[in-house]
């Protein structure tokens, strides 16, 4: 088995730096290869993948803007490897990733999978009080942060494997962005495919997006997800609807006060106390704490009202979501 290691990236020389250096120090004791494909990018990276030539074996291509799903296929398609493994350009990976993908496939092998994300102690506060919003089993049930269901995983392209054999069958990912890594899992499903989280391959997710950045982001995931769920009703879930049940909820609460009942609004801030708890103990720091409430917040809000206006448009006006958003989606 030989592995190849998929990174797009655009305009972020800085990260690949840390990237390929984190790479330099893994502890896999096999061959690798290293695809790192520019998308269109007017900041490149080439000086920076070549002071690596020499430490990891790096194929560099160099093409037009298309979207990292595009740019993902387009790595594949020119990969040596029989599997293929997908990173963020923005991950610093563990020594002992590869070691253990390799553990988990020579165990019980399956053609697609995902790890989890965390977060590095030299990370800023706000990329912490992000991480936290986007991986606590209090927010988004875990599934960023290894406790969602191992054998039904949806892996997320920021680190995600696929096999030679499942990419080629399923054509690797479409031109929705975001939702493209939900969207091939289901269509990998759908040919007979498994997919499976393996727990102990997890990156530093080193995201760096400011407040304005994160509700935007958060945004687009709310509006890819009626998108899917039109494509694939069948995999839809009522989990999918709670961001915005929270942030109506909280509308209630706030007219409830009116008549002067206040026992929604006490739970609300019941909640909001214990992520603000939870995140200060989790990161040994208050300030964190009191970021991670405005980061949840604003993950709540930004996927809740996504959602909501894609609902609208896409499940009950019946509108082509190419259409209804067109944002959504890259031109290839």
């Amino acid at each position: 088995m030989i592995f190849s290691l998929i990174i797009p990236v655009y305009n972020r020389p800085d990260e690949v730096d840390e990237l390929l250096e984190s790479l330099s120090k893994s502890d896999y004791n096999e061959a690798f290869e290293i695809v790192l494909v520019e998308d269109g990018s007017s900041v490149p990276c080439r000086d920076v993948v070549m002071n690596y030539q020499g430490k990891l074996n790096i194929s560099y291509y160099f093409k037009e803007n298309s979207g990292p799903g595009d740019s993902r296929n387009f790595g594949m398609q020119r990969a040596r490897g029989d599997y293929f493994i997908i990173f963020d350009s923005d991950c610093i990976i563990p020594s002992q990733y590869l070691t253990e993908v390799r553990k988990e496939l020579d165990a019980s092998y399956v053609d697609c999978f995902g790890g989890p994300d965390k977060a590095l102690d030299s990370f800023s506060d706000i990329q912490k009080a992000i991480n936290f919003a986007m991986t606590s089993f209090l927010t988004t049930g875990g599934i960023r942060g290894g406790s969602e269901k191992i054998n039904k995983f949806q892996p997320r392209s920021f680190n995600m494997g696929i096999s030679k054999k499942a990419f080629e069958a399923s054509k690797g990912f479409g031109n929705i962005h975001p939702g493209e890594d939900p969207d091939l899992s289901i269509r990998l499903w759908n040919l007979g495919f498994e997919t499976r989280l393996f727990k102990e391959a997890y990156v530093y997710h080193k995201r760096r997006i400011d407040w304005e950045k994160f509700s935007v982001q958060v945004n687009k995931f709310g509006i890819a997800r009626p998108i899917l769920n039109s494509w694939y009703p069948e995999h839809n879930k009522l989990t999918f609807f709670f961001p915005t049940f929270f942030i109506l909820g909280l509308l209630l609460a706030f007219l409830l006060l009116i008549f002067n009942i206040d026992i929604l609004l006490q739970l609300y801030f019941v909640y909001f106390v214990i992520i603000f708890l939870t995140a200060s103990v989790q990161n040994k720091s208050i300030k964190i704490g009191y970021l991670s409430v405005i980061a949840v917040w604003k993950q709540f809000y930004g996927y809740g009202t996504g959602f909501l206006k894609s609902y609208v448009k896409v499940i009950l006006l019946k509108k082509k979501p190419q259409e209804a958003f067109p944002r959504m989606f890259f031109k290839l």
